[in-house]
């Protein structure tokens, strides 16, 4: 059970990696795609972070 909620806390934290990423992306002038793009994509990677590591947190309290 340990090597699943180690899992989903490596998860959660390369997506957190992402969303900065992309959110950096947004700060820098004459990026290909459009900041809409970045946005729901720095969106969708926060939100998929956010579940992972909730779940993660519930698994290591709760297990």
């Amino acid at each position: 059970m340990k090597s699943v909620v180690v899992t989903l806390f490596i998860i959660s934290a390369v997506l957190f990696l992402g969303t900065c990423k992309y959110f950096f992306d947004l700060k820098r002038p004459g990026v290909y795609p459009p900041k809409q793009v970045l946005k729901k994509r720095a969106t969708a990677l926060a939100g998929a972070g956010g579940i992972a590591l909730i779940v993660a947190i519930m698994l290591s309290t709760f297990a």
